[in-house]
């Protein structure tokens, strides 16, 4: 997670840093008799042999049980490190607002050098199993608990609140790597990635199944609900991540994918297996990151399936470790993004328009591949800032000068960060200098919006009587859902959060039936504290978030827009052969489709899948297989204020002349431009019947063969919008068309298998130019 911590690591964001230079309700519980593949989330995958019990945590919709009062998680990030012991306000489990959060994750734990999760050596210094707080109220040892620390208050206190679930957060921005040892020195282990991808960038199964096994321990051990993965990050994209990280990271990235989606796939398992013989089920979710950049490095975030759900770290959009000045978590795109404007994502065609450094655009890429109540956006209750800014409006869109990056950045140059009293939670370099970044907690910058100096100042270095220079005034515009702080004076510009911004991300979140929102960190929540006169840490976002959701209607469940059939085939699809980093735009994967079914699939046999509208309705195939998009639930020239729907729905068909045998496969190569999640809600049509592909892991689908079925044939789900006319452009006796066009004329579609102009389709025969697809 990216985030202001405990002055141990470096620069924070400059792994986001290349990343932005380029782009439920509450049903019956079911009895233990009841079927529990009624409960699964769709899409979630299965572990062969285990009885999970799903139903100990989801309902016979497959959503999620979280009390009355909560119908979307509220998902707190609570750290391990402000226990007042440095002589900073602490922030302990006693001050979390049990009652408004639906699920808290532990911030950090990490892989050891032996490839288990750790949390360091017990003992009384130990804040997550030994520490203490003698006379704080409510932080009370609970004494029948064998261990002390943050973990005994988290079992105290979910004693009180059943309904809460907590999970362990592994990794994070300075911990993927490596881990910090019980000095506070940092060991450059490998963490994540040579514990899942071997030097030759191989998988480690060996390092997974240690790493699976202690964390199954773990979770058990010290009563947590289940485990959350922070691994930044396993993207081919060259550089990404922690720049201490980069020996390790950079010489595994062509195997970081495939590592990744084992480690995930064996926790799944090692977790169900858990699950089963504990009679409830243990959860599983990242978090993941909201960058177009990385997330292409990432192929189709192929892991999906595995999750119970994901956590997207929707901000860092923009910061000092470059010099465009915007926000740190915009809800939408405004079509003024000075830093996608540099990048030309606004003038190049092949992206349509779509600008990617924004919170919709974010939820739209994973929407492509799950359902939207497994999906929950990121908060962060941080500013992030820039001083000496130049041009915008109010700051907004300007430039911050470029200047020299904090020691151990990784980057060359950096935006001018804010500094002094508009950078309270700052981190410090690798040479122990305070890292220009604009980072304070929210009740720190609705002081400064107030012209409070708080009484805290003194606990962070700064003097007794500093005051303030010029005044901080809020900004907010509406098209983005941000607001800002704008000192004219200092030439000042921190990007925050406060109840405006908050209950329009809320509104979001209940319009589109999404899962809910993460938050990182509760500690930088807000509330005012009238005996001092000033603002400090409290619960008013939080709240805000809770007053909406509990009353708001149940969130979506269902993967698919549109009713696909219960009959599934056993038919394997994969995207993969990505070319690696930053050759890999245009994105183009395989497509490889293998029948494991007994029937030979003929040719002609059409199948359709949708994808996000995170990337445009423009992909197409270079292998003669005629994808056409027949649907498009985002037809806007651009973003502006959000995407206006979830799917592109393709149709691909096998050559008339090449049929598909039992236990063989066919590669189709596939070209799109902006990164979309693993394609989903699959049908195949052939012999006037439609089937769903088993793989897609819908709710309620019944494995058969072909033919053995015994509903009545169903028609293709989703019709050729216009009542099924022609929807691939008119031939033109004056065009030229490539190899692979598709056109229509008189009533059928037909496709160019070579490069023509004047000859019109129909006219030059079974061995000429056109090949005949068939009415439309």
């Amino acid at each position: 997670m990216l985030s202001p911590t405990r002055a141990r690591a470096t620069l924070l964001a400059a792994g986001v840093a290349v990343a932005g230079l380029l782009m439920g309700s509450l049903a019956a519980t079911p009895s233990a008799a009841a079927d529990q593949e009624s409960c699964r989330p769709d899409g979630l995958y299965e572990t062969p042999g285990a009885a999970v019990p799903y139903c100990s945590v989801y309902d016979t919709e497959g959503r999620e049980k979280m009390g009355a009062d909560h119908q979307r998680r509220v998902i707190g990030y609570f750290t391990d490190w402000r226990t007042g012991k440095d002589g900073r306000p602490a922030y302990l489990v006693p001050d979390i607002p049990w009652d408004k959060v639906t699920h808290l994750n532990y911030a950090f734990a990490h892989v050891d050098g032996g490839n288990k999760l750790s949390v360091g050596a017990d003992g009384p210094d130990n804040a997550s199993t030994g520490m203490t707080w003698p006379g704080v109220a409510g932080a009370e040892m609970d004494p029948d608990l064998p261990y002390k620390g943050h973990f005994n208050l988290l079992t105290k206190f979910k004693k009180k609140h059943p309904n809460v679930k907590t999970m362990v957060s592994v990794g994070g921005w300075a911990e993927t790597g490596g881990y910090f040892d019980d000095s506070g020195k940092r060991v450059d282990s490998g963490g994540f990635y040579s514990m899942a991808t071997h030097a030759d960038g191989s998988v480690n199964q060996a390092g997974i199944d240690t790493f699976a096994d202690s964390a199954v321990a773990f979770v058990k051990k010290y009563g947590f609900n289940g485990v959350d993965i922070d691994y930044e990050y396993p993207t081919t994209m060259k550089d990404a991540g922690n720049p201490l990280d980069r020996t390790v990271s950079n010489a595994r990235r062509a195997g970081l994918v495939k590592g990744y989606a084992a480690l995930m796939k064996t926790l799944r398992e090692k977790l169900d297996r858990a699950s089963a013989a504990d009679g409830t089920h243990y959860l599983l979710s990242v978090a993941a990151p909201s960058s177009g950049y990385l997330l292409r490095g990432m192929e189709t975030f192929q892991v999906q399936k595995y999750l119970d759900y994901v956590n997207i770290m929707s901000y860092d959009l923009h910061g000092a470790w470059n010099e465009y000045v915007g926000p740190n978590a915009a809800l939408f795109d405004d079509g003024k993004d000075a830093e996608l404007a540099q990048a030309g994502v606004y003038s190049t065609a092949q992206y349509g328009g779509t600008g990617y450094l924004n919170t919709d655009w974010a939820y739209h890429y994973f929407r492509g591949s799950m359902p939207s109540g497994r999906i929950n956006i990121g908060l962060p209750y941080y500013t992030r800032g820039f001083k000496n800014v130049q041009g915008g409006t109010d700051g907004l869109w300007g430039r911050a000068a470029t200047t020299d990056c904090p020691a151990g950045a990784g980057l060359t140059k950096c935006g001018d960060g804010a500094v002094g009293i508009d950078n309270l939670w700052h981190d410090l370099d690798t040479n122990g200098k305070e890292s220009p970044a604009g980072s304070n907690p929210m009740w720190h910058a609705k002081n400064l919006e107030k012209g409070i100096v708080g009484d805290y100042v003194t606990d962070y270095g700064f003097p007794a009587g500093t005051t303030l220079t010029g005044t901080y005034a809020r900004k907010y515009d509406s098209t983005l859902v941000a607001p800002w702080l704008w000192n004219a004076e200092k030439k000042v510009f921190l990007s925050t959060e406060d109840e405006q911004s908050v209950a329009a991300k809320a509104d979001y979140v209940v319009d589109q039936g999404i899962g809910g929102t993460m938050i990182w960190e509760l500690a930088g929540d807000y509330g005012w504290d009238a005996a001092k006169g000033q603002y400090g840490p409290g619960s008013t976002l939080t709240s805000a978030m809770y007053d909406r959701f509990k009353s708001a209607t149940p969130y979506g469940a269902k993967r698919s827009t549109v009713d696909l059939p219960t009959e599934a085939l056993d038919i394997d699809v994969s995207f993969d052969q990505f070319p690696l980093g930053d050759s890999n735009y245009p994105i183009s994967p395989k497509l490889r489709i293998t029948n494991n079914t007994k029937a030979t699939l003929p040719g002609g046999t059409e199948f359709r899948f949708d994808y996000s509208t995170s990337a445009p309705a423009n992909a197409k195939d270079q292998s003669g297989f005629g994808t056409t998009i027949v649907r498009s639930d985002h037809t806007a020239a651009d973003n502006i204020g959000g995407l206006k729907g979830d799917y592109n729905r393709v149709s691909l068909k096998l050559p008339a002349w090449q049929s598909l045998a039992p236990g063989a496969s066919v590669q189709v190569d596939f070209v799109y431009y902006l990164p979309t999640s693993t394609p989903s809600n699959w049908t195949v049509t052939f012999g006037g019947r439609s089937y769903a592909l088993a793989a897609d892991l819908g709710r309620g689908t019944t494995l058969v063969d072909p033919g053995t079925g015994t509903s009545t044939p169903s028609p293709s789900p989703d019709p050729t919008p216009g009542g099924g006319g022609c929807t691939a452009p008119a031939w033109s006796a004056g065009s030229e068309y490539g190899t692979g066009t598709t056109v229509a004329h008189g009533t059928h579609r037909w496709k160019a298998k070579w490069w023509t102009k004047g000859e019109e389709p129909g006219s030059t025969g079974d061995w000429g130019v056109w090949q005949d697809l068939g009415a439309c």
